[in-house]
């Protein structure tokens, strides 16, 4: 007879992470969540010997056997982790997750900017080698171990787990200023509901005499000092800038885009609160929706007078171009952020899949959906600027000049407002905007909530809805500085400097530990266990060399060319630079903070801590039939 699983008797004379016998008998790995006692004899479990379950974990139960199997031990099982509905559940959550805003924007913009149809040579290269590598191992990472971008390091390498920290600081800084886009996108949909559209004439209390509405019947000529409608509908009405004298004075709070962001918010919270279960079926409509809109005005644009000059553009190759550095650092900068590993995103979607899911077909799946979406929504953008540039008798560069919102704010929202129909078509485009923002915020903030709920489980594992009440109630003050008049400065400020080189260096860390320290060897056979085959020579080549280098790369780069900040006619000070690499910093600094912390804490001499730091801690439990095996 052996002594029960839930004693409190130690197993003695037994050294952490190694088995050991005691009274004759084996034990595996005693500090694991599944504890296997045999004498010689198989244990055979039986589905009808189980008793209650009592939660320990963020969807995981521990399970203790009501009598021993043939009299020779004891069992204790763990149930399957909260698992996704059904596959597409997850296909279209990553698709959701990968596919925002600024595939509609940046891409197009880059596109153009970098050489046209000579750009998609340095972007096709850079997803091969770089984009797509990084985006599998993470989807692997997280299927395999089962956890949180925070514990996940208990399983890979202890002293990183400072990654993780930084991770959810990044995902926080991203809420703060990620959905106040979605506000003005939202302010924009309740202000279509009209008859004619606001930022179609000159005549509102908003407009100033530089208000020049070229699409009237009345010839009216452009100046240099003409001011669209619609740009200044974007800056005076909903933005308000002009309240504002910059970054050191942002004057008040807009109380219209704060209700806009609280009902965001309120969304958000009510379709990830539950977990994937609940989001999983939001993304039928958040994630579908917006290819449905994309095919309605890429028809529509494609019949417009002057479509044809807007695709000319935006695709006419300037082989010159690829002798540039920056066309090159740009190229793997939009298929980085495009696909986005070191969000915590993919590990912790990938982790409610169930453990022997292709998740080597769903990496190119998705990745090729979302750089083809990307593509597409270059055409949906760039006919209407040809058909601008037609109204305007202008080159298309000259409207193409408005960059990341703007472009659709300003640009293409007065496109839609002088067309047939306008009022439909900018309430579709505007839901559109709104569905691609919703999905992605969904899955930013469930990286955050999965790594906190699996780090501690004991904690928040049965309080997930109140957890997640807090954590939308942070971000919503967060965001407060970006809803006051000046906020759109503060908005350019984080997303240039909050996510870019933090997430850079995350990643790049990620694959070193992954790859050098945890093991290329190690990790190909995790993927041969969930898979059933082993990644070829291609994937170890970019996941220990190509990759690491294509981040350190691109990161050196934006370091040693900081970029020069530029909004409207506001030029940020010099010491905006500085405010916003402290703000970057903020996250990363985790890293060394944890390990320097772990270092500390780990008993020993130097040496045999730092071994200690860099040797898993935690087995991770295989799937065995209808127990899960400790894999050590």
């Amino acid at each position: 007879e052996t002594e029960p699983l839930t004693s409190k008797k130690d197993v003695s004379d037994c050294n952490e992470g190694e088995d050991c016998k005691e009274n004759g008998l084996l034990v595996r790995n005693p500090k694991s969540a599944l504890r296997l006692v045999e004498d010689g004899n198989k244990v055979h479990p039986s589905q009808g010997d189980k008793g209650e379950a009592a939660q320990i974990s963020n969807g995981y139960s521990a399970v203790q056997s009501s009598a021993p199997c043939n009299g020779m031990g004891e069992l204790m099982e763990l149930e399957d982790r909260e698992t996704w509905s059904k596959k597409i559940d997850f296909l279209l959550s990553v698709i959701g997750y990968a596919v925002d805003l600024g595939n509609v924007w940046r891409f197009p913009y880059i596109c153009y900017q970098n050489g046209g149809g000579a750009f998609l040579i340095p972007y096709t290269i850079m997803a091969i080698f770089g984009g797509i590598p990084l985006f599998y191992m993470e989807l692997a990472l997280g299927q395999y171990h089962r956890n949180g971008c925070i514990s996940i390091w208990r399983k890979i390498c202890p002293i990183f787990k400072g990654i993780g920290f930084a991770i959810c600081v990044i995902d926080l800084y991203v809420a703060s200023y990620y959905n106040t886009i979605m506000a003005w996108a939202f302010y924009y949909l309740v202000s279509s509901f009209t008859a004619e559209l606001p930022w179609t004439k000159c005549t509102n209390a908003w407009n100033t005499g530089n208000c020049t509405n070229y699409f009237s019947k009345d010839n009216v000529s452009w100046s240099q000092h003409s001011i669209s409608p619609a740009e200044e509908f974007y800056t005076r009405q909903v933005l308000q800038v002009h309240r504002s004298n910059g970054l050191d004075d942002l004057g008040g709070i807009s109380w219209q885009l704060t209700l806009c962001l609280l009902l965001i918010f309120t969304i958000v919270y009510f379709s990830i609160w539950k977990g994937v279960k609940t989001s999983g079926k939001v993304v039928w409509v958040t994630a579908t929706f917006p290819y449905i809109i994309l095919f309605i005005l890429l028809v529509r644009g494609a019949t417009l007078p002057g479509a044809w000059r807007g695709v000319l553009y935006y695709l006419k190759p300037d082989w010159q171009k690829l002798l540039a550095t920056e066309v090159w650092v740009d190229a793997a900068a939009q298929i980085f952020f495009s696909l986005g590993p070191g969000f915590g995103v993919l590990l912790a979607y990938a982790s409610y899949n169930k453990f022997h899911n292709n998740c080597y077909q769903d990496a190119l799946v998705t990745s090729t959906v979302n750089c083809v979406t990307s593509f597409v929504s270059g055409f949906v953008i760039f006919t209407v600027l040809g058909y601008m540039a037609e109204m305007r008798n202008e080159d298309v560069s000259e409207v193409a000049k408005d960059t990341g919102p703007s472009l659709l704010f300003i640009t293409y929202a007065e496109a839609i407002a002088n067309m047939p129909a306008s009022t439909f078509f900018a309430i579709i485009f505007f839901l559109m905007l709104l569905t691609l923002g919703l999905d992605s915020t969904f899955a930013g903030l469930e990286g955050v909530i999965t790594g906190v709920l699996d780090e501690f489980p004991h904690v928040w594992s049965k309080r997930r809805e109140l957890f997640v009440l807090g954590l939308t109630i942070v971000c919503f003050l967060g965001s407060l500085a970006t809803l006051t008049f000046g906020g759109a400065y503060v908005v350019k400020l984080f997303e240039e400097y909050a996510t870019g080189p933090a997430v850079l260096t995350v990643v790049f860390l990620e694959a070193v530990a992954v790859a050098w320290f945890y093991g290329i060897t190690q990790f190909c056979n995790d993927v041969k266990e969930m898979l059933g085959f082993t990644p070829g020579w291609y994937w170890r080549v970019c996941w220990v060399a190509i990759s690491p280098i294509f981040l350190l790369f691109v990161t050196c780069s934006f370091l040693s060319n900081p970029p020069e900040l530029r909004l409207f006619d506001y030029n940020y000070p010099y010491w905006t630079t500085v405010v916003g690499y402290c703000i970057g910093t903020s996250s990363v600094i985790c890293i060394p903070i944890y390990m320097v912390y772990r270092l500390i804490i780990t008993p020993g001499t130097l040496k045999e801590r730092i071994l200690k730091s860099i040797t898993p801690e935690t087995a991770t439990e295989i799937p065995f039939g209808d127990i899960r095996m400790n894999a050590v």
